[in-house]
């Protein structure tokens, strides 16, 4: 694991080139860096006007996926809204949620954000992990080509769809809610499991007949060769997919370190939300290298892809009821698919207080 020691305000980027086999290439070593050289924190005091208290300044170490659905937490640390709640922010990629999830039950981070189905699977087998905020809500698209004959779930029948592997989130609603509502199992299908990057590039080259991805996957592989949705997980079964998640030991510590670090998360959201182009100008170097990706009808600009990536999720800081209940059925579903050896009640694993107090 490489760490950043440069003064430059950077994350690890993944290397999502114009290219599709540069993207294929990028998914590599996971990388860390410390935040440093940090923007002046926004909000401050209006000249004459008591500035407010300073918080003591306290380190959390940030564990994130370099995808859309974790753009919340990306967005927090460049635009300073850690630094805003007096954090020294030290953010640390990983290449996969199972990787990530054992950081946080081994006490090398703090907190992260990945999907829940994590904290479920390592909760089953003993961890003392807390999902303590909401992130984003699961959008994942079956894509196909742009001259393709499939046009529904069920016409997937005797193809090849690439996929993340079994036990992801991603193949856990695939199998449990996509491919079930079409009256179809993977067994129908000839499976392709690889990572969204290597999905799409097999999708572009006819290697597969579909691609079952997340943004900004979706987003680049329309813009490249035109790939078309024929699904639409979130739109059809919304789920909430990304959640951050601490352990009980770290609450018990410091909650006040991870109630700064949902207070910045919460804000970076509403930046997603309420301007996506600002969001887009400060995120898109961590999802696609250059400043423009080349289409069949000239060149796109970057930030362009990733504001329309970010406009097509939904992003939540808190979780609902209905929520609950949601990830209850995918509790439900993950046990009957083998993934949990025994039923687990998601509200054992929920630690609300912060957004309780927020609402207040």
């Amino acid at each position: 694991m490489n760490t950043n020691k440069s003064g430059r305000r950077r994350l690890g980027t993944i290397a999502l080139a114009v290219t599709l086999s540069a993207a294929l290439a990028a998914c590599g070593n996971n990388e860390s860096s410390g935040s440093s050289g940090s923007p002046a924190p926004a909000g401050s005091a209006a000249p004459g006007a008591s500035a407010p208290a300073k918080k003591e300044t306290k380190t959390i170490k940030i564990g994130y996926l370099a995808v859309m659905d974790d753009a919340q937490a990306i967005l927090a640390y460049e635009a300073g809204l850690y630094e805003k709640q007096g954090l020294k922010a030290e953010m640390t990629k990983f290449n996969s949620g199972t990787d990530l999830i054992k950081a946080i039950a081994g006490g090398q981070l703090d907190a992260g954000v990945l999907g829940f189905t994590n904290a479920l699977t390592w909760s089953a087998q003993g961890a003392d992990l807390k999902v303590v905020g909401g992130a984003q809500m699961g959008f994942h698209s079956i894509l196909v080509g742009k001259d393709s004959s499939i046009k529904s779930v069920a016409d997937l029948k005797g193809k090849k769809l690439a996929s993340q592997k079994p036990g992801s989130t991603a193949d856990v609603v695939l199998n449990g809610v996509a491919l079930a509502k079409a009256n179809l199992t993977n067994k129908d299908l000839d499976m392709k499991y690889v990572e969204p990057a290597a999905a799409i590039q097999a999708l572009q080259a006819g290697q597969v007949d579909a691609a079952f991805v997340f943004e900004p996957f979706d987003k680049i592989a329309q813009k490249q060769f035109g790939a078309k949705p024929i699904y639409e997980v979130g739109k059809e079964w919304p789920f909430p997919c990304m959640v951050m998640i601490t352990s009980n030991s770290v609450l018990k510590k410091d909650r006040d370190l991870i109630n700064r670090a949902l207070d910045a998360q919460k804000e970076a959201i509403e930046m997603l939300q309420k301007d996506p182009q600002a969001a887009a100008d400060k995120i898109t170097k961590h999802f696609i290298e250059g400043d423009s990706l080349d289409t069949p009808n000239g060149k796109v600009s970057a930030k362009e892809v990733i504001k329309e990536s970010i406009a097509s999720q939904t992003f939540n800081w808190e979780i609902n009821p209905d929520q609950v209940k949601r990830m209850q059925e995918m509790a439900d579903i993950m046990q009957k698919q083998g993934a949990l050896d025994k039923p687990m009640k998601v509200e054992d694993i929920l630690d609300l207080s912060w957004q309780q107090s927020v609402k207040k």
